[in-house]
């Protein structure tokens, strides 16, 4: 009798799902997003000096104002509230206002105060669902579940003492969370948030609020629904704006006053030891001396424009970091020209820094900005350390200003490129401006064990591209190539793949210099590979608001191990990561003990499925990162690269066992804007097994845009499969494959084939990946104990180095535990 086929049913189902819907989104942007502060009529309650706006189901705007005089313009985390107008009922009943979506009840005592210093549903309630449970809101409950958000810097953060810091997200465990836009309401940098009035040569301007004293609140009660309350948040909010695909590949950066020599020497380095880059930062010495400038360092670059063109021709871009904080002084460039425009005499020594003044930004974009740009500068690091609110504008963030100002204008001035800059957070609505340096952090351990987490979570307020100091920015001690390593590690899966570090002696950046190379160029290759899946997942995030990295609890909230295992995050839908962030116990191996989520999973340091819902306990030698393949995904991936300039002719497809299952591929032109225009193509991957075969079928793309590829090729890997009796190739047998025993794989050549062609390879009497879930043999977790009964250390990889007899236990998942005897 054939073996029993064994395919996830409800998770297919849910992948298919999302492919659907994911295509269904690609196919309904083929227009900009129509953004329009102003509500439908229809949507409004007004009840005297309070007024209430549904927009959505689970989502309430409150607003209270003693004047009745209620913002109607833009704020800072909230552009658009023209939504569809969801049913509700309204009505008045006895002292009462009842407004009912079929989610939300609202009561409100009509004439009646609202404010968060009462502390009582007496005046303003709204009850909900979540579990099955009544709960009840009221101003001024506090919300000791919400699952936060992010903060605006890790500047001198050692291991995770600035966790306390971080701001709420619009995500709760209570079930309902709270976006305060509230003009007295204070940010996380004790800044404010205004509105916006029509506009400065196309910029939205900062504007006073109608009411200082107003309370403008908005309820989110989305249960535990939490992928949708984010995805309405950027219905009212914001999308998250695609990155460039360069911006995606590797940085190098560092605080250091290299010459234009150091920095030629830098990449030709790079290149000889065929290290991919795709960006160069200048760090604050490309400049004249003090913490601002403006004017370049002819001492260290004396040739600034050719340095640039010589980086844009071997395929990278260039930035410079700014600390605008102290204006223009008296020795910079332009400096007479802009004391000119503004009408300052030309004997003061400098400047001050006034981005709130149209006219300061004007002059300072017109002379400076514009001038370096067309130098050839491609983007802007916005390194803001000083005063963090405004000396004009009081409770303006300088943080917000500055990423608002400097992304919008390089949107309106620089068409041929996506806007974006490098700055920190600047509060909510700053999702709106990618992306972010997260600041000057120590490089211990401890560090690094806070980002995984602190970079998940910030996906609960939308800003989903952190970029972090890879190694620590502060050296402790002597140089660390093991924690180098770790961090580079968890750098492959995070959103911005950058090293930097401060100008101390010891405190190394060239990866070639690290006696551990080898490892660590494994990781850039790595990342590099991953791009088509990193890219298509920041596409994701444009369209649902779903950020690439994100907590486990967005797709199993119920389980209470997704809140607790807060060093594990999902890079993109199908991809589980569980970085190690410890030194090893003995120089060699560390130990990681990874919560996986229900379901099939193939550990891939492992090269073998796992059923989920539990832990799985293991030690990893320095090269192995604990990641995990969904059962049934397809991995799409580059073959070696050394930047993404240039697009590869060919494709690799990592075909993971244990289910049926799709994956749609995203591409488009990696740097314009016409991606919002419906310029970019999907691709759609799908697998079905039986009991004898396995079927990839590569299905012909879907759209278009200019300069896509006319053909390609494809290597696909079928993983931890047994070798086939034969394999076919749009139903001809084929023998252009291999079979690699040693990591069980079947390695299948396509040579290279129209993309808008389907393609269909097949294996035949294969495993179908399930064998290793046959009977008891599903490993729960293993230990491993010396024969005198301690705990020892075994890998099943082939590059360990331990000799002697050790006993593994390995427990089943039906309780039986089953002792096995092991010579190395």
């Amino acid at each position: 009798m054939p073996r029993p086929v064994y395919i996830n049913t409800v998770q297919e189902m849910k992948k298919l799902l999302v492919c659907i819907l994911m295509l269904l989104a690609y196919s309904s942007l083929q227009a900009v997003d129509v953004i329009d502060p102003l509500a439908n009529p229809d949507a409004v309650v007004v009840s005297g000096r309070a007024r209430f706006t549904v927009l959505t189901p689970q989502m309430i705007r409150i607003q209270y104002s003693t004047s009745s005089a209620f913002e109607d313009r833009a704020t800072f985390a909230v552009i658009n509230r023209r939504l569809p107008v969801p049913q509700f009922t309204t009505r008045e009943e006895g002292d009462y206002l009842y407004i009912e979506t079929s989610a939300l009840k609202l009561r409100y005592r009509l004439n009646s105060v609202i404010s968060p210093l009462l502390k009582s549903p007496n005046n303003l309630n709204i009850t909900l669902k979540v579990d099955d449970r009544t709960v009840t809101w009221y101003p001024g409950k506090e919300d000791a579940l919400n699952l936060k958000g992010t903060k605006r810097t890790l500047d001198t953060a050692s291991g995770d003492n600035q966790r306390p810091d971080l701001e709420d997200g619009v995500i709760s465990r209570a079930g309902w969370a709270i976006v305060d836009e509230s003009p007295s309401s204070k940010r996380g940098d004790g800044s404010t948030t205004f509105a916006f009035e029509q506009n400065v040569d196309g910029i939205d301007w900062v504007a006073e609020p109608v009411d200082k004293q107003a309370l403008d609140w908005y309820f989110m009660g989305y249960g535990h629904e939490y992928k949708q309350a984010i995805g309405d948040y950027i219905k009212i909010a914001g999308r998250q704006p695609l990155p460039p695909l360069y911006v995606l590949g590797y940085w190098y950066s560092k605080y250091q006053a290299y010459t234009q020599q150091d920095f030629i020497g830098l990449v030709n380095d790079m290149s000889t030891n065929n290290m991919p880059i795709d960006v160069m930062i200048f760090d604050m010495d490309w400049h004249l001396d003090g913490w601002t400038g403006w004017t370049w360092n002819k001492k260290l670059i004396p040739n600034p424009v050719g340095l640039i063109n010589w980086m844009h021709q071997r395929g990278l871009k260039v930035a410079l970091n700014l600390h605008p904080a102290d204006g223009v002084a008296n020795y910079e460039d332009h400096f007479a020209e802009m004391c000119s425009d503004l009408g300052f005499s030309s004997t003061v020594d400098r400047i001050p820094w006034n981005l709130e003044s149209p006219d300061f930004y004007r002059s300072m974009f017109k002379r400076i900005i514009r001038d370096r740009e067309k130098q050839g500068v491609d983007f802007w690091w916005i390194d803001w350390q000083q005063n963090l609110t405004s000396d004009y504008i009081q409770g303006l963030s300088e943080t917000f200003w500055c990423n608002h100002v400097f992304f919008n204008d390089m949107r309106i001035n620089r068409t041929d490129r996506r806007p974006f800059i490098f700055h920190r957070w600047g509060g909510l609505g700053s999702h709106r401006y990618p992306i972010g340096f997260s600041g000057d952090t120590y490089g211990t351990f401890g560090s690094l064990a806070f980002q995984p987490y602190f970079t998940a979570t910030a996906s609960n307020v939308c800003f989903g591209y952190w970029g972090h100091d890879i190694g620590g920015h502060l050296q402790i001690g002597e140089k660390n190539p093991e924690l180098m390593l770790r961090w580079l590690q968890f750098g492959v899966f995070s959103p911005i793949f950058r090293t930097h570090g401060a100008s101390q002696a010891g405190n190394e950046r060239r990866l070639w210099m690290y006696e551990n190379f080898p490892l660590l160029l494994d990781c850039v290759n790595l990342r590099y590979q991953l791009m088509p899946y990193i890219y298509t997942a920041a596409r994701q995030a444009y369209d649902t608001g779903i950020s690439i990295c994100r907590p486990l609890y967005y797709e199993w909230p119920d389980e209470n191990e997704a809140y607790r295992a807060e060093g594990e995050y999902m890079f993109g839908d199908d991809i589980l990561v569980s970085p190690i962030v410890t030194a090893a116990e003995d120089g060699e191996m560390a130990f990681q003990k990874t919560w996986i989520p229900e379901g099939l999973w193939f550990n891939v340091c492992r090269n073998e499925l796992v059923e989920g819902d539990r832990y799985v306990s293991d030690w990893y030698c320095q090269e192995e990162i604990p990641y995990f393949y969904r059962a049934g995904s397809i991995i799409p991936c580059n073959p070696v690269i050394k930047n993404l300039k240039t697009r590869p002719s060919e494709l690799l497809l990592k075909v993971v066992p244990g289910a049926d299952g799709s994956y749609s591929l995203y591409e488009d032109e990696g740097d314009t804007q016409e991606y919002i225009n419906g310029k970019f193509t999907t691709t759609m991957f799908s697998q079905q097994r039986t009991s004898n075969d396995v079927t990839l079928t590569i299905h012909p793309r879907e759209g278009q845009f200019e300069g896509m590829p006319a053909e390609r090729s494809y290597t696909v890997m079928f993983l931890a499969e047994q070798s086939p009796k034969s394999v076919t190739v749009n139903d001809v047998v084929v023998d252009d494959w291999v079979y690699d025993e040693a990591h069980q794989q079947v390695i299948v050549n396509v040579p290279s084939v129209s993309c808008d062609a389907q393609v269909v390879v097949r294996l035949m009497a294969t495993s179908t990946g399930i064998d290793q879930l046959e009977g008891s043999h599903a490993v729960v977790s293993y230990e491993s104990f010396d024969l005198l009964g301690r705990k020892t250390k075994v890998s099943n990889t082939l590059s360990q180095s331990h000799k002697g007899i050790s006993i593994r236990r390995t427990v089943t998942d039906d309780g039986k535990v089953h002792i096995q005897k092991i010579t190395h």
